[in-house]
């Protein structure tokens, strides 16, 4: 047989190993993180951002356990085991790091500078610090900002819309936030007073809380958005009722949970569109060049249960600009 006949035939068999080698190898299944404030998620209480999230991803082909893992982690509440979580996941060289409340994201931000980190976040990424841009955040930081500058003032005026007589706004969250700072401009421009609300965020007593509130002539209540107002939703919802407080909330979960009104970036939408970025850095997109996204779709939220509660008749005009009712 013909030598250069022989060194081709050989080298098609070695080829064919190796194909067939390759074929066996199994492929790499992308590993993504994903850091929670809230407490861990039971059938009573879901966590249904992380179901959003998981419903996105399985739009763009991907299921949890198949051709991607999710690395769940949830704090509890506390910051400090929020650090030590996302230092985990650093350790477990997820691919990607999904975060949600601004301590985890502050976290990742010092702890990696490699691993992509997709955000998820209810304050401004700008006046926080986390990016310089939202065209071009730069650096291995992206994702979604789930609140504009423009739903305080529009929680504001719609509250004064339901109770014309509120004059001193009770504040209960993280009251340092830039978040209420937000809330300034349109109080002054509704003749609104805002008292801070505060409580121990260890053994939170909301009825000391409250009663101080009402002494102090706090007639109405706003929730800052985080994990503080969402783990206690139900406590605080029941203790603004019991003290004749209307409430604007930013979660539709805590209207739900007997709050009054809430008016938000659409959760389920944020967290979907979290996994689309997801899906572009898994295919090679960088964090630096994908824009932070502001959200487009928005909720008005209002318990008639709890207006009833309270004594309170809703406009009709305010009941029509409603998404949902819960009656």
């Amino acid at each position: 047989m013909n030598t250069k006949i022989i060194i081709c035939l050989v080298a098609v068999a070695l080829l064919s190993i190796v194909s067939v080698a390759e074929a066996q190898q199994p492929k790499k299944v992308p590993r993504i993180g994903y850091v929670a404030q809230r407490n861990a998620p039971t059938a009573a209480n879901p966590d249904r951002a992380a179901d959003a999230f998981q419903s996105g991803l399985r739009d763009l082909g991907y299921l949890d356990g198949k051709n991607i893992r999710i690395e769940y982690r949830y704090a509890e509440g506390s910051d400090e085991r929020i650090i030590a979580l996302v230092a985990e996941l650093v350790q477990l060289k997820v691919d990607v790091l999904v975060t949600v409340p601004l301590p985890a994201i502050r976290a990742a931000k010092q702890a990696t500078k490699t691993i992509p980190i997709v955000m998820v976040t209810t304050r401004d990424p700008i006046a926080t610090g986390l990016i310089d841009s939202l065209a071009r955040p730069g650096g291995n930081l992206t994702g979604v900002t789930r609140l504009t500058r423009e739903l305080s003032g529009k929680r504001l005026e719609l509250l004064k819309e339901v109770a014309p007589n509120v004059s001193r706004v009770g504040v209960i969250g993280d009251v340092d936030s830039t978040n209420f700072k937000d809330y300034e401009p349109a109080a002054r421009t509704l003749g609104i007073r805002l008292q801070s609300i505060d409580v121990q965020n260890d053994t939170p007593d909301f009825e000391m809380a409250f009663q101080n509130a009402v002494k102090q002539r706090v007639n109405a209540l706003v929730a800052i958005s985080g994990a503080f107002t969402l783990s206690y939703r139900k406590q605080i919802a029941e203790m603004a009722i019991k003290y004749r407080l209307p409430t604007m909330h930013g979660r539709s979960e805590e209207t739900e949970a007997g709050g009054l009104m809430s008016y938000s970036a659409t959760d389920s939408e944020s967290f979907r569109r979290a996994a689309v970025y997801v899906d572009k850095i898994l295919k090679g997109a960088k964090p630096a060049d994908l824009p932070v996204e502001q959200p487009t779709k928005f909720e008005f939220v209002i318990n008639l249960k709890t207006a009833s509660a309270l004594n309170l008749t809703i406009p009709q005009s305010v009941l029509y600009r409603a998404d949902r009712v819960i009656r």
